[in-house]
């Protein structure tokens, strides 16, 4: 029997950007995002990860409210949101706000005048979630804000970006654009822009900002959909349905159909983001959305507490608890909710509250063990549950809920109750007795958007009794969750423990220790004893300040009651402070300091990044925003997951596999070399063969009709492995020695020994020898993941558009892959999402892949990697490992350095041999008497690492302080006044850097050093810290002052010039745009060097330039885009082009003005077209042998702050010199220095890419790979860019900006480091350790569990030891 047609019931309606929509046929596990992508002009919203923890696919969701007469406006994250529950909606994406043709809103005029956009893929979902939070500042009750600003809060406009990733700018660019729009910014506190001038007044800046007038609205729900109304019942076909309830009783009867065992798969939804943690391998047949309910979407409040219905998303209920608490005379009741409320604003990030649902969190840790907040919180409040299940509902205590079988599809839970306690207690304002209660959690992003490794919450009755002179515990409930257990727990053995107890130092002393036989993670639970050691940390915190001895008090007694009513009458000012918006801000005011030159005008000048607004209102084209041909086909890889094995075969779970898969390509379909990517050092095979060699290598591209589909084959893959009779792969770089595994380095590229290693140690007061350092790798997350789209052509040509820093090597690949000539291939980009380097040689494999199934199924077929298999096949940074020796004088000089280093490359060489050169380069920026080392790449089952920003670099800069700070430990020395000791001196510079030290001028470190040390205030903030150190136990500060010098290598590089008929200007280069803003370098250096010709009519000629998209067709040898030089080297090739045309024209021009007298460029051009003169011209830039190679330097300092009781590092301040020679475009560079800075402090401080014990990564998404958030970055960052003067040898005397700043960010880590030092040392005066432990090592990243490990888990026990002793 014939499948008939899917019957449609009925169809959804919902509009885009004011544009009407109707679908009648929709499978309901598409998301918004796959429509918005797939069937709709607008591609603004961006594919990132998939899971909501980014926000580049972030609109703004519109539902009109009958009853009210009101539109709610909200962000939500499109990748988790289905298309089937927005019925009824509007959805406006940032194409919705303006463009090009109609006009840019100002939020993207300002994000561009601010340099907030370098990459720009992040930009639309910024833009959008910024957006969002104007929109509801509107509708506010606050004044009307003065012409030009908005109702939003400088706070409540940092805040709005918190979830949102960026991996270019550093974020300090985008929180001021935000802050522009704020009627509480101060001017001056916003920083560099390319509106306003140094030196201009408050009105003269506020006229100069793009003109937003809050009273212009747009409309974000049109009118036609108010009279919209659906029936319950959506979709329904015979494979899927959406299904609406309005009733219980029909939900009952919809849960009651489904028999069991009869293989229906149900899926229960409200918003649908636990599918950001869950991820679906399979469809679902049945969808139930429980919104319509309203059972289930009530808010009720009464004196005996808050009644939430399940659906009430957590965005509401934080409102309601606010709310609830503002309600009637302030009580410690209420303060309650409000800490509750307080508490749910760090969970997830605002885009993913106002869609998730306070029920599903607790389904999902009741069901699935999700390490919930919500669930720990409102357990400690003695919080009850109602569940239905079948026709009877019950109610049950968190408790209970928590303790019973996890629920079935047919369970649902109806609503949650929040007692009132001041009805429970009896507590009444007037009353002796005092509540407390607090909420915990730490987790590496203070703001949310990541989850905790432990939360907690704790409440305590207390009342002080005159009897005893001290507070007794009257009652209290703890809960604690998130560590590694299935559920949260009440630790009810304390709680027994400590009611009716009189607080004292012993009793809280006996009180930790039963925490710590309750809190116990499970086995195979990531830092068990840092988890374990937060419960502690946190049950102390909560009574400190009852048991601490008040330094108030003569006698040093424990008087903390006094303390607490004292707390207590604050506690209603602190809550009006809040209610009236006084939430402090995230960021303070930055300085950035920047010295123009306009001696080549307009090349020098700041002007704003170009295509930057194009960037922000999603009108800029990435390769997945190219709009599929017809026919086109998706492909996804299946990789390994050995490292070594045979591979048998290759199966599909059959059941599963969705329709519209249509080929599997292996190295079988290869019609020429088995070659996926190449290097001067040699190839990497596309797939791996009969053996796979590394757990991440490709085994097949699986093509199917959609990307999702495709995504799905390759998840059901089964790959039939076989290991018998194989060697035990090699997963080890110490394995790798024992078998001599290594890549060879060629002997060009081996850098030299400097000096005699033996003499300097002869010389040497004193010795450390053999001490050992191991580095991890780290992940490029680019926002725009790898993808490619490849269109078969005719006569057996290809054309490929591909997200790469390397078109001219994918090209040449993919021609000996096919078996094809070279002009048979075409590589086109046009500019990259990203890419740190991971879009060099990694990007090739999938461009070739692509390649090959198109060439092969002669139909276009196109990638978009999803985010896990990029995390898992990229690669990433060289781990390696350090053994070093160290001769010293005992001031601090150091006379020689010996350093053993063995790089983990992976399984393919990939640019792994020119590693030992890159770490040497960066190696030797102190003097370090003598220098010699065995660096050995070795060649390992791993997957190959390739380049990343400062690649070699980052990790000599981490060896260089490591061993100053060892050496300067050792001594008992100040280590500042250690690295100032071994700063080099113009000769030693010389003697190290031979050949590129240039001029002793061009040394500009020195004075650097000496500026920075006087400009950041260092000797003074040393001495504040001191202080501050003294007076607090619990939290340590420390600075540091670092200073980089990074050598570079300017390439070869081709640029070619048309200039056309109506005198535009065409200009292609061999570099890439990544979001440097090499195209805006480029420009401004082609209208510097055309406008030589001195024509009238050339005053705005940045305007009559293009650069246009890299085609290696038509511009050849396009080498690399990376080591930081490409930007300059493109300029140069530039304005020899223009030099060329320059001369062409000239004798045109000078005929024109003797007739003439002043000559316009328009007719200059048509002139010269008509006597035949060529209008293009090429060249090919070759950097001069002996000024190829140059050094650039510069210094950090960073303070940060320590938390010692949860290794929180707060990051308070960094200042930053950097020697940019005369920038060619200072905005830009400042950009680069910010954003480099940044992913250096993820390197150092947060990223975590870890793998399992057979080499894969384990690490694969936003809720694993913490990279820095807004909340993360330094409060304060200051940065000038010095402008060194003329370095004759240089592109218009100007130097890199791309990596070398990326090394500064070392300086917080050292800073860290000596936070620890003084934790230590405290530590130490408890214990009476010995005084050894103030040499230790800080591991990279230095994460909480780092951080505090080294501070003491045992820190509050030794503390309270000490007090009874």
């Amino acid at each position: 029997m014939e499948q008939s047609e899917p019957t449609v019931n009925d169809c959804l309606v919902f509009s885009v950007n004011g544009e009407r929509f109707e679908v009648s046929t929709i499978h309901p596990s598409t998301t918004l995002l796959e429509f918005l992508r797939s069937h709709t002009p607008f591609k603004g919203a961006k594919l990132s990860c998939g899971e909501g923890g980014c926000g580049a696919c972030v609109v703004l969701l519109s539902k009109y409210d009958p009853v009210l007469d009101q539109v709610d406006d909200f962000a939500v994250s499109s990748c988790l949101t289905l298309l089937c529950s927005i019925n009824g909606c509007s959805i406006t994406t940032t194409e919705g706000l303006g463009n090009i043709k109609n006009g840019f809103h100002p939020i993207h005029e300002r994000f561009s005048g601010f340099h907030a956009s370098q990459c720009g893929f992040c930009t639309p979902g910024m833009c959008m979630s910024f957006f969002s939070a104007l929109v509801n500042a509107q509708k506010t009750q606050r004044p009307e804000p003065p012409l030009g600003f908005s109702k939003l809060k400088v706070s409540e406009a940092e805040r709005a970006i918190a979830g949102n990733l960026c991996r270019c700018t550093g974020y300090r660019p985008i929180a001021d654009a935000c802050k522009s729009f704020a009627a509480d910014v101060d001017m001056e506190d916003l920083g560099f822009n390319s509106f306003w001038r140094k030196g201009d007044s408050n009105e003269v800046k506020i006229s100069s900002l793009p003109l937003y007038n809050h009273n212009d609205k747009i409309c974000t729900f049109p009118e036609f959909l108010k009279n919209e109304t659906r029936p319950s019942l959506l979709l329904d076909s015979r494979r899927y349905s959406w299904n609406n309830p309005v009733s219980l009783e029909e939900l009952q009867s919809l849960l009651g159909s489904v028999e069991d065992g009869n293989g229906t798969r149900v899926k229960v939804v409200v918003g649908n983001t636990g599918m950001g943690y869950y991820k679906e391998v399979e469809s679902y047949d049945k969808y139930i959305d429980l919104r319509y309910i309203p059972e289930l979407s009530m808010i009720r409040r009464d004196n005996n507490g808050i009644k939430i219905g399940a659906t009430v998303t957590i965005s509401k209920a934080i409102e309601a608890l606010r709310e609830y608490s503002k309600g009637g005379l302030y009580s410690e009741g209420d303060m309650v909710y409000k800490k509750i409320a307080d508490h749910m604003e760090k969970i997830a990030s605002g885009f993913i509250r106002n869609s998730a649902s306070l029920g599903g969190n607790l389904v999902m840790a009741q069901r699935n063990h999700f390490p919930s907040d919500i669930a720990t919180v409102l357990l400690a409040v003695g919080s009850t549950v109602n569940i239905m299940n079948g026709l009877k509902s019950e109610e049950l205590t968190l408790e209970e809920f928590f303790r019973r079988p996890e629920l079935d599809s047919k369970s649902i839970l109806l609503s949650v109750k929040i007692l009132s306690w001041d009805q429970i207690t009896g507590i009444s304002s007037g009353a002796k007795m005092k509540l407390l209660f607090e909420t915990y959690r730490a987790a590496p992003r203070p703001l949310g958007n990541a989850l905790p490794y432990l939360n907690a919450a704790l409440m305590a009755e207390v009342f002080h009794c005159k009897t005893s002179n001290g507070i007794i515990i009257s009652s209290c409930q703890f809960a604690f969750g998130a560590y590694g257990t299935k559920h949260p727990i009440r630790a009810a053995k304390v709680e027994e423990f400590l009611t009716g107890k009189m607080l004292s130092v012993g009793v809280l002393y006996e009180a930790i220790k039963l925490v710590r036989g309750i809190v116990v993670p499970d086995d195979g639970t990531s830092s068990p004893a840092y988890r374990a050691s937060l419960a502690v940390s946190f049950l102390f915190e909560f009574f400190s300040h009852l048991v601490e001895p008040n330094p108030e008090s003569h006698d040093g007694s424990v008087d903390g009651y006094s303390t607490l009513l004292v707390k207590a009458s604050e506690l209603k000012r602190i809550s009006n402070q809040l209610d009236h918006g006084k939430i402090p801000t995230l960021l303070s005011p930055a300085k950035q300091v920047v010295e123009l030159n306009r001696q080549y005008h307009p090349v020098g000048e700041p002007i704003a990044k170009s295509g930057a607004a194009l960037q922000a209102s999603g009108e800029a084209v990435y390769v997945d925003d190219i709009p599929s041909p017809m026919n086109c086909l998706h492909g996804a890889f299946i990789y390994s997951t050995k490292p070594y094995a045979r591979v048998k075969g290759i199966k599909f779970k059959p059941k599963s596999l969705p329709d519209g898969v249509s080929s599997l390509i292996s190295f079988k379909d290869i019609p020429g070399e088995n070659i996926g990517s190449k290097t001067i050092f040699g190839i990497e095979p596309l797939f791996a063969d009969d053996f796979t060699r590394c757990a991440g290598q490709y085994i097949a591209f699986v093509v199917a009709d959609t990307q999702k589909h495709a995504d799905m084959a390759a998840n059901l893959a089964v790959v039939d492995y076989d290991v018998g009779n194989l060697e035990l792969p090699i997963l080890s770089v110490e394995e790798a020695v024992r078998r001599s595994s290594f890549f060879e380095v060629p002997s060009i590229l081996n850098p030299k020994k400097v000096g005699d290693f033996s003499r300097g140690m002869a010389e040497a007061d004193h010795k450390i020898l053999s001490a050992e350092i191991k580095l991890g790798s780290q992940y490029y997350f680019y926002m725009e993941t790898q993808t490619a789209l490849a269109i078969p052509d005719e006569d057996n040509c290809i054309v490929v558009y591909s997200s790469i820093q390397c078109p001219e090597y994918a090209h040449s690949t993919i021609s000996r892959c096919l078996g094809i000539p070279e002009h048979n291939v075409r590589v086109i980009t046009r500019r990259v999402g990203g890419g740190f380097g991971g879009k060099a040689i990694r990007a090739m494999p999938v461009a070739t892949a692509c390649a090959l199934a198109a060439y092969k199924l002669r139909r276009p077929v196109r990638i978009y990697m999803n985010r896990k298999t990029d995390m898992i096949i990229a690669g990433g940074r060289h781990p390696m490992k350090i053994t070093y020796s160290v001769g010293f004088k005992s001031d601090g000089k150091i006379t020689a350095l010996h350093l053993d280093i063995l790089i983990n490359a992976g399984i393919a060489a990939d640019i792994s041999p020119i590693m030992p050169h890159n770490l040497l380069g960066a190696l030797k920026k102190y003097d370090w008497g003598a220098l010699s080392f065995d660096i050995k790449v070795c060649k390992t089952n791993h997957s190959t690492k390739s380049a990343m920003r400062a690649p070699g670099e980052v990790q000599a800069t981490f060896i260089s302080e490591a061993v100053i700070e060892h050496v300067a430990s050792t001594l008992s020395m100040d280590v500042d006044s250690v690295r100032s000791k071994n700063l080099h001196t113009f000769n030693s510079l010389k003697f190290f850097y031979e050949g590129s030290a240039g001029e002793p001028v061009d040394y500009t470190l020195p004075s650097i050093w000496d500026k920075l040390a006087s400009s950041s205030r260092l000797k003074q903030r040393t001495e504040m810290i001191k202080q501050f150190n003294m007076c607090n136990k619990w939290q340590k500060r420390g600075i540091s002052q670092v200073p980089i010098v990074h050598e570079v290598s300017l390439r070869p590089t081709p640029g070619k010039v048309s200039i056309l008929s109506d005198g535009s200007v065409a200009v292609e280069v061999g570099g890439i745009e990544l979001g440097q803003g090499l195209w805006t370098k480029v420009k401004q250096m082609a209208a510097f060097a055309l406008s030589s010709i001195q024509c009238d009519g050339m005053g705005d000629f940045l305007e009559k330039v293009r650069v246009i998209q890299s085609d290696t067709l038509s511009l050849i040898q396009g080498g690399f885009t990376a080591g930081s030089t490409t930007s300059e080297s493109s300029c140069e090739a530039i304005r020899l082009c223009c030099n060329i045309l320059v001369e062409r024209l000239t004798p045109t021009k000078e005929r024109l003005q003797e007739q003439m007298g002043s000559v316009e460029w328009g007719t200059l051009i048509l002139q010269a077209q008509s006597q035949a003169v060529n209008l293009s011209a090429s060249s090919y830039y070759v950097p001069d042998f002996s000024s190829m190679k140059y050094l650039n330097y510069g210094a950090a300092v960073s303070e940060v702050e320590v938390n010692l009781l949860t290794g929180e590092t707060t990051i308070l301040q960094s200042d930053i010199i950097y020697d940019c020679g005369q920038s060619l475009n200072p905005a830009v560079d400042l950009g680069q220095i910010e954003g480099a800075f940044v992913q250096g402090i993820g390197f150092f401080m947060l990223e975590e890419y870890t793998t399992n014990s057979e080499g894969l990564v384990v690490t694969e998404g936003t809720w694993t790979y913490k990279i820095p958030t807004i909340d993360t970055i330094p409060k304060q960052f200051n940065v000038e860019i010095l402008n060194s003067g003329h370095h004759t040898k240089r592109v218009l005397s100007s130097k890199a900006s791309g990596e070398p700043p990326l090394l500064l960010a070392v300086s917080v880590h050292c800073a860290t480091r000596a936070a620890i030092r003084e934790a230590r040392q405290q530590l130490l005066s408890w214990t009476g350790l010995c005084k050894s432990d103030l040499t230790f090592q800080l591991e990279v990243p230095a994460t909480m569990p780092v951080v505090k490990n080294l501070c003491g888990l045992e820190n509050v026990e030794s503390y309270l030891q000490s007090l009874l002793s």
